[in-house]
């Protein structure tokens, strides 16, 4: 079975983490997955970064742009991650644009994730017709799971049809903004959350944009399974590197 579909069956709420692959140093990427897992985190979104990252909010385009400006690429990050089986078990997940996938080969990048051990993948801008159509099959085919993304604009119709496509859990993005830490959620984020909570879907949900807290995360994760971090996360590693992981995710849970 997929680690994240493993995960998804242990009887808590997960935190997962979003950080972007190469920042604050390029070589950080591999000593941050390790620390978030001794740190007691449930699953992390490794960003691949993107120099036009139209859905992030500026935290994580800086730290894309940083990033980049490291010298992180497709390949290098790929050559970070060769051996993190060896030291890490909880599920990853890269998150990213489509265009680097198309551009390395969608098939040579997925045969890659399946060796280095990646279970899943989170591609806000492949539409979902197009990925059942060209790449559904590859992407089975080397074991990774596709996961969609939801907003409160997202329609009944389309929602139960990405509910059935999933095989995983799906990315309940909790506005229509972009990503970014936010204080509270308000009377809207609160009626959505409710609104999918009772359709009653097959696949689990995990909210992602606008958690930065113990607050957010506990309001986050009354009706759904868990909640994805990043740009708070983010702010953290910009302000105590590395070694101040295990502070910030005591502070959330």
């Amino acid at each position: 079975m997929n680690r994240i579909n493993q995960k998804l069956q242990e009887d808590k709420k997960l935190l997962s983490i979003y950080f972007t692959a190469g920042f604050p140093a390029l070589e950080d990427t591999v000593p941050i997955l390790k620390q978030l897992e001794q740190s007691g985190v449930d699953m992390v979104e490794i960003g691949l970064p993107f120099s036009d990252p139209l859905a992030d909010g500026p935290t994580i385009q800086e730290s894309s742009t940083q990033a980049l400006n490291n010298g992180m690429t497709t390949q290098k990050l790929f050559d970070q991650l060769a051996a993190v089986r060896e030291h890490i078990s909880i599920p990853l997940i890269l998150m990213g644009y489509f265009n680097p996938v198309l551009q390395y080969g969608v098939e040579a990048f997925c045969a890659k994730c399946q060796e280095i051990g990646i279970d899943g993948l989170i591609l806000p801008d492949l539409p979902l017709a197009e990925y059942q159509e060209h790449y559904q099959s590859i992407f089975e085919q080397y074991g990774l799971i596709n996961v969609f993304l939801i907003t409160p604009q997202t329609s009944e119709a389309r929602i139960r049809q990405i509910d059935e496509a999933s095989n995983g859990f799906i990315y309940m993005v909790s506005s229509a903004s972009t990503t970014g830490a936010k204080d509270g959620f308000g009377e809207e984020q609160a009626n959505y959350f409710d609104r999918i909570a009772r359709m009653e879907l097959n696949s689990q949900q995990i909210v992602g944009f606008g958690i930065s807290n113990a607050s957010t995360f506990q309001a986050a994760t009354e009706k759904s399974k868990g909640a994805i971090i990043g740009s708070a996360f983010i702010k953290s590693l910009r302000k105590e590197g590395v070694s101040g992981i295990q502070n910030f995710v005591s502070s959330i849970r």
